[in-house]
């Protein structure tokens, strides 16, 4: 069973290098982390939209849990 990955960990690899989908590959996105890397981040849409999306909490990991706010 894997763990709750942490959410300041994810928004600042979302901050810091989101266009290379990092943050996915940290959650366990790994086929959207693929894309992302392909896509720079759909040109920085959609890192900005995953960007949003974590900090409202609305940002799953792979098996669908919330992110763990320490």
């Amino acid at each position: 069973m894997n763990e709750q990955k942490d959410w300041m960990i994810t928004l600042l690899l979302c901050l810091f290098v989101g266009v290379m989908g990092v943050h996915r590959f940290y959650v366990g996105k790994i086929g959207s982390g693929v894309a992302q890397l392909l896509t720079f981040g759909g040109c920085g849409i959609w890192s900005l939209i995953d960007l949003v999306m974590i900090i409202t909490g609305s940002f799953k990991d792979s098996e669908g849990r919330d992110l763990l706010r320490k």
